[in-house]
């Protein structure tokens, strides 16, 4: 038996767009994922989240089967364009009290509420004005992080800023993959400048309006960076990737500066930083929650963009996603988290895999595959924790099978199956062996 400390947190994320549906009502403002997803072509299978799992209705349900499974922790985001419409100004009341009821019925249930001001679903009111490349949206982000805080600081301790800023400034605005569906690599850099900017600021609100033992904490998605081969080229093209990825948010946030290679590399389009703001966005992290799914391999290629090219491992299993399986991949990442940064300490916020799950004749969901991948990455924490990592909790992605972002609901993420026709919850096998993981504090 692989038994963790006393008092981890075994729990399970989601985020509000993916899963909670009811995109208009009660007063809530469209955000840039409902502008994104109603236009035709963005979306795999031409679906969009207006309804989702339909979260805003069936709360009592999934805490109930929450409580069920025994979590212990929940990691949910809460809507902007749903507490704040226009993303600045007034407040919508029934939206601030959905989360009110939802923060009660967990803490009702001994479940510990881990919320996430932003996961992706900016107001379009907001966007309007520039979004996130407008330096204003930082402090309109603190105002609302203010919102938040007022209402359910008394009862929240874990909040974290920010999920995978990375993705919302290379995916939604380098890239053009997710919303709002910009092409702008110098946008993509100072996109992240701004993100950073209020988490700093939002940090300094929650730890002022919230519980003295408020801990505050943001989310990156980070990945282990191999070279392909011990070329040299290969090996600077991962050491570029590294920075691409990875330093550049994790050098701000503990070390209060940019990486002085990739600044050098990006030349011309590195954002503009204004006096003050490394400061800002170095203020003090009680925890940082890392999201990981998979390694990256990469090579020298002098047609691509950055003169890099990402390589597909053959020889390895690989999820729907088309990720390779690399479970120690996250014992390389959080050893080298405390030896190279000094995290005071780190929560696994994210991790889980998509297979093509089918509900059976007799009513069950058999998906052995992600209790392998979820067995051998539990491990690997374990692990870390034996050499004296300071990992405090582990969230299964996802407790709901739910809008997969562009993918639609092609890729099924969730330990709970979701029949999108009837809305009905189905726990998976994984649901099953989870829950008795938790139970024991380990693994068998």
């Amino acid at each position: 038996m692989l038994k963790f400390p006393e008092g981890f947190l075994w729990g399970a994320a989601t985020s509000a767009y993916q899963i909670e549906g009811a995109w208009n009502e009660d007063g809530k403002g469209p955000s840039i994922w409902d502008t994104f997803a109603h236009i035709p072509g963005k979306i795999r299978d031409g679906s969009t989240g207006d309804v989702a799992c339909d979260h805003y209705h069936r709360w009592r349900e999934d805490v109930a089967l929450m409580k069920e499974l025994g979590l212990k922790a929940y990691r949910f985001s809460i809507s902007w364009p749903r507490v704040i419409p226009s993303g600045k100004g007034p407040l919508n009341s029934k939206g601030l009290d959905f989360y009110d009821r939802l923060v009660d019925a967990l803490l009702e249930a001994g479940i510990e509420p881990f919320v996430t001001l932003y996961h992706w679903d900016l107001p379009q009111a907001l966007q309007d004005l520039g979004g996130w490349a407008n330096r204003d949206v930082a402090y309109y982000f603190s105002d609302y992080a203010a919102a938040v805080a007022r209402r359910l600081g008394d009862r929240v301790t874990y909040w974290t800023t920010h999920n995978e800023p990375w993705v919302v400034a290379w995916l939604g605005h380098g890239w053009g993959e997710h919303a709002p569906g910009v092409r702008n690599p110098k946008m993509a850099l100072q996109v992240a400048h701004h993100l950073l900017l209020s988490h700093g600021l939002a940090g300094e609100v929650l730890r002022d309006l919230g519980r003295p033992d408020a801990q505050v904490g943001i989310v990156l998605d980070l990945s282990p960076v191999h070279p392909a081969s011990e070329n040299p080229n290969d090996l600077i093209a991962s050491q570029r990737v590294d920075g691409f990825r990875n330093r550049w948010f994790l050098d701000p946030l503990f070390r209060g500066s940019y990486p002085a290679d990739m600044w050098a590399f990006y030349g011309n389009i590195v954002p503009e930083v204004k006096p003050g703001d490394m400061a800002q966005i170095a203020r003090r992290l009680d925890f940082l929650g890392v999201n990981y799914y998979t390694r990256t391999v990469v090579t020298y290629d002098p047609k691509e963009e950055f003169q890099i090219r990402r390589v597909q491992v053959e020889t390895s299993e690989h999820t729907e996603m088309g990720w390779e399986v690399y479970p120690q991949g996250l014992y390389e990442l959080l050893v080298r988290l405390v030896q190279e940064y000094e995290v005071p300490a780190l929560f696994v916020t994210e991790n889980g895999a998509a297979f093509n799950d089918n509900l059976a004749p007799d009513g069950r969901v058999c998906d052995e595959k992600r209790i392998q991948y979820l067995r051998a990455h539990i491990r690997e924490a374990h692990r870390t924790i034996q050499e004296g990592v300071p990992l405090r909790g582990y969230f299964v992605w996802s407790f709901l099978d739910n809008f997969e972002w562009t993918h639609g609901y092609t890729k099924r993420f969730g330990i709970v199956y979701v029949d999108y026709k009837t809305l009905h919850r189905i726990p998976k096998e994984s649901a099953y062996w989870y829950a008795r993981v938790i139970a024991n504090n380990g693994l068998d």
